[in-house]
C-alpha cells in the first residue's frame, strides 16, 4: 500500500507533494533492511519513477526526499538489477558533485543532496554487480579522489568525505584493478594520508614525528568517522605492499606509519570508538613494509631526557638497571626512545585476548605485528620482553597459570586454533631471539612442543634469524630454584619422598628380596631364551 500511494504521486503529482510523500515512506522505513517479496515489482517501479524525478527541476528539499528513498529500497539486491543502468548511475554522480566540470562545493544547500547521492551509491556498487562494472566504466574511482581533493581541508563537510572514502573503501574491496590504480595513477596513499592528517589536526615537529596533546579534547564522532573510512580505504591500497620498491615509496610508507603512530595515541568519543579506530590502524601498519616501522618509536626531546633523568633518580636502583620508566607525563620510555606508541599496541592485544572470542580476527593482526616489529627492531623487542617476559622471580605456578600478559599468551600457544596458536607461540619466541632453552624457561617445554616441533627444534638450538648477543641476567630467585623447576611444566615442583625413608628394617629386606628374585627369574628367561635360539 505505501509503494503503491507513493508510486502515484511520484508519477503524477508536483514537487511540494512527491516530497511529503516521500518523506512519510522514508520515516516508516527507515529501519527496514527485508522487504516482502510481494511488493517487489512496485519497489521497482518506485525506484524508476525516483530517478526521473531526479533528473527535474526540483527544490533540493525534494531532491533529498527522493535519495533517501532510493537509498532504502537499494537494501534489496533484487529490485536494483532493471534499474542499476549508465544513465541512473550518471544522474547520482551529477549529483554527488562527481562530475570534473564540477569545480567547488560553494553551496552549502547543495551538501545533504551530495551526502544523500553518495549514500545510494554505497548501497547500489555493494548490492549489484552491474554498478560495479559501470564504476570501472564510469571511472568512478578517478572522480571520487577529485571530490576529495576539493574537500581535504574542510572540517565542514565531513560527511561528504566520509561517504566519498566509503564508496572508495567498497571499490578497492571489490576490485583489485581499482586497488592499483588507486596506489599509482591516482596517488591514492599521499592523498588518503593527508586526509588522515587533516581528521587527526596533526602538527609535525619533524619529518615523521607529530606533537601529541595528552590533554586534548577526544576527536569528534565526524572526524572518528572519515580516519575509521580511510584507514579501511588505505588497507585496501596498501594490502599488497610488503616490499619496498623505492625511496619514494619507503617515505610515503613512513609518513603514513607516523600518521598512524599518532592515531594510536589520540581516543576517540566513546572506548569502542577508539577501540574500533585502533583496530583499523593496526591491520594498516600490518601492510606497512617492516622497515618502515621504525618511526613507531622515537628519541627523547631534550625537554623529555631532562625529565626522565630526573624520573630516573627518584627511582629505586633495581628499577633504574631495567631502563624502563614512566615519565610524569605517562609517556612510556625505554633505552632513551618514546615507546608510547608500543605500549598501547601491547595493550590493545592484552584487551583481545581477554575478550576471550573471534581471536582470528581480533588477536591475530597485532600480535603479527609486534612479532615483525621485535625481529626487526631491537629496541622494540628488547622493550616488549621487559614488558612480557621480564625477569623470573616466582616459580612456584605453571607459565600458564596467572593474570600476567605472560600467562595468557602461553594459554594461547595450546589454543584449539592452530593459527593463534602459532602466532602466540612464535611471538614468544621472537622475544627470547629464538632461543631455545630461553623459550622454554618462561613456557615449560609442554606449551612450546608444537612451536619445536613445527621449527625442528626438539632437541634444542636456535632459530634461523640473528640477534644481538646480550644476555639474559637470572635473579637469584630464579638461580636458588633452578634445579627443582620441572622442564617439561615449567615451574618449581617439591622433592618427592621417597619411600624406602618410611619403611621399617624387616620391610626393607623384604622388598630386596622381592627384587632379587624379579631379577633371578629374569636371568633364567633370558638363558633358555639363548639356548632355544642356539639349537635351532
Amino acid at each position: 500500500m505505501d509503494e503503491e500511494r507513493a508510486l502515484y504521486i511520484v508519477r503524477a503529482g508536483e514537487a511540494g507533494a512527491i516530497e511529503r510523500v516521500l518523506r512519510d515512506y522514508s520515516d516508516k522505513h527507515r529501519a527496514t533492511f527485508k522487504f516482502e517479496t510481494t511488493d517487489e515489482e512496485k519497489r521497482k517501479k518506485l525506484c524508476e519513477g525516483i530517478f526521473k524525478v531526479l533528473v527535474k527541476d526540483v527544490p533540493t528539499t525534494c531532491q533529498v526526499s527522493c535519495l533517501e528513498v532510493l537509498r532504502i529500497l537499494s537494501r534489496d539486491k533484487k529490485i536494483l538489477v532493471p534499474v542499476t543502468t549508465k544513465e541512473n548511475m550518471q544522474i547520482l554522480l551529477r549529483l554527488a558533485k562527481l562530475n570534473e566540470s564540477d569545480d567547488s562545493l560553494e553551496k552549502v544547500s547543495e551538501f545533504p543532496v551530495i551526502v544523500e547521492s553518495l549514500k545510494c551509491l554505497c548501497n547500489i556498487v555493494f548490492n549489484s554487480q552491474m554498478a560495479q562494472q559501470l564504476s570501472l566504466e564510469l571511472n568512478l574511482a578517478a572522480k571520487l579522489c577529485n571530490l576529495l581533493k576539493k574537500c581535504k581541508d574542510r572540517k565542514f563537510i565531513n560527511d561528504i568525505k566520509c561517504f566519498d572514502l566509503r564508496l572508495l573503501f567498497l571499490l578497492s574491496l571489490l576490485h583489485t584493478d581499482i586497488r592499483s590504480q588507486l596506489r599509482y595513477e591516482l596517488q591514492g596513499l599521499p592523498l588518503l594520508t593527508q586526509i588522515l592528517e587533516s581528521a587527526f589536526s596533526i602538527k609535525w615537529t619533524d619529518e615523521y614525528e607529530s606533537a601529541i596533546d595528552h590533554n586534548g579534547p577526544p576527536l569528534s564522532p565526524q572526524e572518528t568517522d572519515c580516519a575509521i573510512e580511510a584507514l579501511k580505504a588505505l588497507f585496501n591500497v596498501t594490502v599488497d605492499s610488503w616490499k619496498v620498491h623505492k625511496e619514494s615509496d619507503s617515505h610515503q610508507f613512513r609518513v603514513m606509519a607516523a600518521v598512524l603512530r599518532h592515531c594510536l595515541l589520540i581516543v576517540g568519543p566513546t572506548e569502542d570508538k577508539t577501540e574500533e579506530l585502533h583496530s583499523n590502524a593496526v591491520n594498516l601498519l600490518s601492510n606497512v613494509p617492516v622497515s618502515c616501522l621504525d618511526v613507531l618509536i622515537c628519541p627523547l626531546t631534550h625537554e623529555e631526557t631532562a625529565q626522565e633523568a630526573t624520573t630516573l633518580d627518584e627511582l629505586p636502583s633495581e628499577k633504574t638497571a631495567a631502563k624502563e620508566t614512566v615519565l610524569k607525563n605517562n609517556t612510556m620510555v625505554y633505552n632513551g626512545m618514546n615507546m608510547e606508541a608500543i605500549h598501547v599496541l601491547l595493550n590493545f592485544m592484552e584487551k583481545r585476548i581477554d575478550k576471550g572470542s573471534s581471536y582470528r580476527e581480533g588477536l591475530t593482526p597485532v600480535l603479527s605485528l609486534l612479532t615483525e616489529c621485535s625481529r626487526a627492531h631491537r629496541n622494540i623487542r628488547k622493550f616488549l620482553k621487559d614488558q612480557v617476559l621480564p625477569p623470573l622471580r616466582d616459580v612456584t605456578n605453571r607459565p600458564e597459570v596467572g593474570s600476567t600478559v605472560r600467562n595468557k599468551l602461553v594459554r594461547l600457544m595450546t589454543h584449539v586454533d592452530l593459527g593463534v596458536k602459532q602466532i602466540a607461540a612464535e611471538f614468544l619466541f621472537v622475544l627470547c631471539k629464538e632461543r631455545v632453552d630461553s623459550l622454554l624457561k618462561y613456557t615449560g617445554y609442554g606449551n612450546a612442543a608444537g612451536l619445536l616441533a613445527a621449527r625442528g627444534l626438539l632437541a634444542g638450538g636456535r632459530g634461523d634469524n640473528w640477534y644481538s648477543e646480550d644476555e639474559d641476567t637470572d635473579t637469584e630467585e630464579y638461580k636458588n630454584a633452578k634445579p627443582n623447576i620441572n622442564l617439561i611444566t615449567g615451574h618449581l615442583e617439591e622433592p618427592m619422598p621417597n619411600p624406602i625413608d618410611e619403611m621399617t628394617e624387616e620391610q626393607k629386606e623384604y622388598e630386596a628380596m622381592k627384587l632379587v628374585n624379579m631379577l633371578d627369574k629374569l636371568s633364567r628367561r633370558a638363558d633358555v631364551k639363548d639356548l632355544h635360539q642356539d639349537g635351532g
